[in-house]
C-alpha cells in the first residue's frame, strides 16, 4: 500500500530525513495542537494519523474540525462526526464544529442558563448581529476547541489530554488564530475578553501548544509554508512540527535526472519511448521535490518530518495506521 522505508541514494542530502534537534518537542506533552497548511496538502490526514499515534501512547485525544467536509469517519472507521463530540476510536474522539452551534454553546456557558440564552440570543436580530461581527464565528470555533482543553472529568482529570485543531488553510487559518489577540486589544473587560486572554496565553505557551505545519514537496506549497511560518512567528505562536506529506522515494541520482530532463519531450510511439517518457516525468518531479525539500529545510525554524506518498487511497484506517507509525 505504502512506499516502504525509502533509502536516499548516496550523496543526496536533500533526501535524507533530518533528525530532530529537540525544537520539535514532544507532541505527547502538549495540551493543544494546531494543524494547518495550504489547502489540499493532507491536513486532516495528518490530524487523524497524529491522533492515532498519540492515542497509542495512552493519551485521550479530541480532533476538532472547523465546519469541514467530514472525512474523519472514513479515515478512522467510525460513525459520522457532527457537531456533538463523538467517539472515533480507542482514546480518540472527534467533533465537527458548526459556528452557529458553537456560538450557542458559548452563550449558554457564559449565561449558565439555556432559557436565559434563548431569551437574549435566540432571535433573528441578535443572530444577524453576530454574523456581522468580524471574527465572531472564527472565535466561536477556536474558543470551543480551547474550551475542550479545560474540560475535566468527575475525578478532576482532563476529559481530553490533547485537543487537535484541524484549522482552516493558510490565510484563513492565520486570520482565525489572530482573533483572540484582536478581542484582547479591542473588547472591553468582561467574560469574552477574559476567555480570549486565557486562550491566547495557552496558544503562545510552547509548553502547552504546538502548531503543526503540513505541506507537500512542491514549489507553491513550500513557498506558502515558509510564509505561513513567518506569520506564525509574528504572532509568537510556537511551531512544533513540520510534516512534508507525499514524499516520493527517489529512483534517480542527480546526474541521472539531469540526463533524463536533457532529452526533452519524448514522442511516445513505441514501448521503449513510453518508458523513457515516464522516466523523464519522474525525474522532473524528483528534481522539484529535492529543490522544495531543500528550501523547506533552510527556510523553516524546525526541521521537517516526512511522510511517504501512498499509492492507494490514503483516507482509510489501514493507511492512517501506516502513517501514524511513520509519525512515531
Amino acid at each position: 500500500m505504502a512506499v516502504e522505508g525509502w533509502t536516499p541514494p548516496p550523496g543526496s542530502p536533500m533526501y535524507r530525513p533530518m533528525p530532530s534537534d529537540g525544537s520539535q518537542g514532544e507532541l505527547a506533552s502538549k495540551r493543544f495542537l494546531i494543524v494547518t497548511g495550504k489547502g489540499g496538502v493532507g491536513k486532516t490526514t495528518v490530524c487523524a494519523a497524529e491522533a492515532l499515534a498519540l492515542a497509542a501512547k495512552g493519551k485521550r485525544v479530541l480532533i476538532a474540525m472547523c465546519n469541514a467536509k467530514e472525512r474523519i469517519s472514513q479515515m478512522l472507521g467510525c460513525d459520522l462526526v457532527g457537531s456533538e463530540v463523538t467517539p472515533a476510536g480507542p482514546n480518540i474522539w472527534a467533533v465537527n464544529m458548526d459556528p452557529e452551534v458553537a456560538l450557542e454553546e458559548y452563550g449558554m456557558m457564559m449565561l449558565k442558563s439555556r432559557a436565559l440564552y434563548k431569551l437574549l440570543f435566540d432571535n433573528k436580530y441578535v443572530r444577524t448581529f453576530f454574523r456581522a461581527v468580524p471574527g465572531m464565528h472564527e472565535w466561536a470555533m477556536l474558543g470551543k476547541a480551547w474550551w475542550h482543553t479545560t474540560e475535566t472529568r468527575d475525578d478532576g482529570s482532563p476529559r481530553f489530554d490533547i485537543v487537535i485543531l484541524d484549522a482552516p488553510a493558510t490565510g484563513h487559518g492565520l486570520d482565525m488564530l489572530r482573533v483572540p489577540k484582536v478581542i484582547i486589544d479591542v473588547v472591553p473587560p468582561g467574560l469574552l475578553r477574559r476567555d480570549a486572554e486565557r486562550a491566547w496565553k495557552l496558544f503562545q505557551d510552547p509548553a502547552t501548544t504546538a502548531v503543526v505545519l503540513v505541506t507537500l514537496p512542491e514549489e507553491m506549497p513550500a513557498t506558502e509554508t515558509i510564509e505561513l511560518a513567518a506569520g506564525l512567528r509574528e504572532l509568537q505562536l510556537p511551531i512544533g512540527k513540520i510534516v512534508v506529506n507525499q514524499v516520493l522515494p527517489p529512483l534517480f541520482s542527480r546526474d541521472e535526472r539531469v540526463k533524463l530532463e536533457a532529452l526533452g519531450p519524448v514522442e511516445v510511439d513505441a514501448e521503449p519511448a513510453a518508458a523513457v517518457s515516464a522516466a523523464r516525468r519522474r525525474a522532473i518531479r524528483e528534481r522539484v521535490q529535492a529543490e522544495s525539500l531543500s528550501r523547506l529545510a533552510e527556510g523553516l525554524p524546525v526541521q521537517p518530518a516526512y511522510l511517504p506518498q501512498l499509492f492507494d487511497n490514503a483516507a482509510t484506517p489501514k493507511a492512517i495506521y501506516e502513517l501514524s507509525r511513520r509519525l512515531t
